[in-house]
């Protein structure tokens, strides 16, 4: 269904001719070095609170700290050697390779069961080209006989020795006891302890992610041309550390040394580094709690809160420009329309080996289909090689400007706008108010969306349904700011298994009806036959295999529970029990067996527990039926969203102020939340609490 613009009010004025201007604006490819945090880890420990909001003048000079003191990043750890008989095999025979290349060989056979990127032709092609580069580099591969076999086929390669010894791997660590995993994650804790925090103008503040990323194999996002290439391991010798200028330098690793220490007190990050896939510059910074980042997003959602108040001045202004005689202004204007109904993207230059992305001033002349009198396709690769793929209703004078635009001689691989760059548009932006930018009307029109939305939201249903309003209204930002994932290569493993579980509960609300009529045989007739039938959506041989399911789940459970028990007294240093005591345990798993089979046999179901009356039923009932709403409802939102990023526009697009019109709006606040969150959530621009509230209201248990 076309998506149509709102109208916006325009004075009407007179087809003008366009004048003749110079030669379209020739655009350089020249590639853009994109700046990246890096990842920040999930971390509950509460911090100080620094209320850099009470203190405006702080901050506005250029320097942002006058002291930092840090522990540097964490590596890491190095490469371990495969079993000497575990090994990649080339045309059915097995090969050894230098540990650099068997390295690179492991990253790929450790992911063979992500399908979604070891049978993508692109993702293999890349990634062999690295790996022959690699082999050339460390000596080749050489056959049990010490003969050197020239790897030239991928096709020719078997890498599911190395899948099944890292699937062992991974089986054993699932394996491993829970004391065990408690106490690895404490030593893990302990020595990662000095790197977690910094000392920032004698403030004890957050670091994100202090961790330098692993070597592996490049995935990206969408159709990206490098996927499949190697990240290749980062050393200390490419890391530049920034550091106040009397505080201690933290030691590079042994042998090592730092590229480069600076005391850049204008700059917020802490270390930096540039990656080899596409020569991005990573960057270590502080948390989402602290100054900076709160400073950061203050300023942005404030330039979105200052273009309210002459969005219709501007707005009025390109739209009477739709017409202008100079073809560079018509094509500003038509651009701004685009940017600011739509929510598409600006759009930068870049080098020819970068992902093909487009944004509006680089559409090209096949992005872009008409369709009359008023329908516009849009078909473009966006930001992160996401797909854009909608259709819009546009202004008659826009769709009658990008026929213009797209006239003859233009052909494929033409630009539309081209006598526009972003640069140009920004800096015509700025003239109208100061700091704004194309990515500033995307801040508006997402925050104005989700603001529009949470008005229809009303306070009635379960915590669930509420969820689930909250992620409808993040839904429609992310669509409209284009915010699409691949859909998970489980998701659909993970449905199945959750209309599993919805089935079984359904089994449940079922027998505690037949069990009703076990106590009261005349509930029957007074409740009507329909209300015991079986639900459509189960028949008798799915109740065979799920009673089978249920009799094994609790065979594991005991078993698990034996292992449990017989691990504590060996640590308390008391005699194991034998596996007799086991066999009795599981007496109760037969006895359920036996239940089962004589349900099965005489279509009866006896009422369980002490002193069972109509009552308790069916209070059982209706605790299992609203069970049952609940899963409904999170099986339809995780549907829903398997195409869709809701995490971007949780964050970005909505400030700490609308997401405290949703908790007062549908009152969240008065569940079993916990009571602070509604507190601090008021506290401006934390996005760290606005990080917090969204893994609350995202998995909807923990909010029940």
């Amino acid at each position: 269904m076309a998506k149509k613009a709102p109208a916006r009010s325009a004075a009407a004025a007179k087809t003008k001719k366009v004048k003749a201007e110079p030669e379209p604006i020739k655009k350089k490819a020249s590639k853009a070095v994109k700046k990246e945090e890096t990842e920040e880890p999930e971390d509950d420990d509460e911090e100080e609170q620094v209320n850099w909001w009470n203190n405006p003048m702080q901050g506005d000079g250029e320097n942002k700290w006058e002291t930092l003191q840090h522990s540097g990043v964490v590596f890491p750890p190095p490469y371990q050697p495969l079993p000497k008989n575990v090994k990649m095999k080339y045309d059915g025979m097995p090969v050894t390779m230098h540990p650099d290349a068997e390295e690179v060989a492991s990253f790929f056979g450790g992911m063979l069961n992500s399908t979604h990127n070891v049978e993508n032709p692109v993702f293999q092609r890349n990634f062999f080209t690295d790996f022959k580069e690699i082999l050339k580099k460390t000596g080749g591969a050489i056959d049990p006989q010490g003969n050197k076999v020239a790897v030239k086929e991928f096709s020719k390669c078997d890498f599911k020795p190395i899948f099944e010894y890292y699937d062992a791997q991974r089986e054993a660590k699932k394996a491993t006891s829970k004391e065990e995993k408690k106490k690895l994650k404490e030593e893990k804790d302990k020595a990662e302890a000095p790197f977690t925090h910094c000392i920032w103008d004698g403030k004890k503040q957050k670091v994100g992610n202090f961790r330098v990323e692993p070597p592996g194999l490049f995935r990206g996002r969408g159709e990206h041309p490098k996927t499949g290439k190697v990240k290749t391991r980062v050393q200390p010798e490419q890391i530049t550390i920034n550091i106040g200028k009397e505080a201690t330098v933290p030691p590079p690793p042994e042998g090592h040394k730092w590229k480069e220490v600076k005391h850049d007190r204008a700059g917020t990050w802490l270390a930096m580094w540039q990656e080899n896939v596409n020569g991005n510059f990573k960057y270590v910074m502080l948390a989402a709690n602290s100054d900076i980042k709160g400073r950061s997003d203050f300023e942005k959602f404030e330039k979105a809160r200052r273009l309210k108040g002459c969005i219709a001045d501007i707005r009025a202004k390109y739209r009477k420009d739709l017409k202008a005689e100079m073809m560079v202004d018509r094509q500003k204007a038509t651009a701004m329309y685009l940017i600011d109904q739509f929510a598409l993207r600006a759009g930068n230059e870049k080098g020819d080996d970068e992902a093909d992305t487009v944004g509006c001033c680089s559409l090209k002349y096949e992005n872009v289909t008409l369709m009359e009198p008023d329908k516009v396709l849009f078909d473009f690769l966006g930001k992160d090689s996401i797909r854009f793929h909608e259709e819009f209703t546009v202004d008659k004078q826009v769709f009658k400007n990008l026929k213009l635009f797209k006239k003859a001689p233009k052909k494929e691989g033409d630009e539309i706008f081209d006598r526009l760059t972003t640069t140009q548009l920004n800096k015509h932006l700025s003239s109208q108010m100061p700091g704004l930018t194309a990515k500033v009307f995307r801040t508006y029109n997402a925050s104005y969306t989700m603001a529009q939305v949470l008005k229809e939201i009303k306070a009635g249903g379960t915590v669930i349904e509420k969820v689930k309003d909250y992620n409808e209204a993040n839904r429609k930002v992310a669509i409209l700011c284009n915010h699409k994932r691949t859909v998970a290569a489980g998701h659909g493993a993970q449905m199945e298994k959750m209309e599993d579980k919805l089935k079984g509960l359904k089994y449940q609300a079922w027998r505690i009806k037949q069990m009703m009529i076990d106590v009261d045989p005349k509930i029957k007739k007074k409740k009507g036959a329909d209300f015991f039938e079986l639900p459509e959506d189960i028949n008798q041989e799915w109740i065979v295999e799920h009673q089978a399911f249920l009799v094994e789940e609790q065979k594991t459970k005991i078993t698990k529970k034996f292992e449990k028990d017989n691990e504590k007294l060996k640590s308390e240093g008391e005699k194991e029990m034998k596996p007799k005591e086991l066999q009795e345990r599981l007496e109760v798993a037969t006895e359920l067996e036996k239940k089962f089979k004589k349900e099965n046999k005489t279509k009866k179901i006896e009422a369980e527990g002490k002193g069972p009356t109509v009552e308790k039923m069916e209070a059982n009932l209706e605790k299992m039926e609203q069970r049952i709403a609940n899963m409904a409802v999170q099986a339809e939102d995780k549907e829903n969203n398997k195409e869709v990023a809701l995490g971007t526009s949780k964050i970005v697009s909505a400030n700490c102020h609308v997401v405290l019109t949703l908790l007062i709006n549908i009152e969240l606040h008065r569940s079993s939340l916990d009571s602070g969150l509604f507190e601090t959530v008021q506290c401006p621009y934390r996005t760290i609490l606005l990080k917090d509230i969204a893994r609350e209201i995202s998995v909807g248990d923990r909010v029940c």
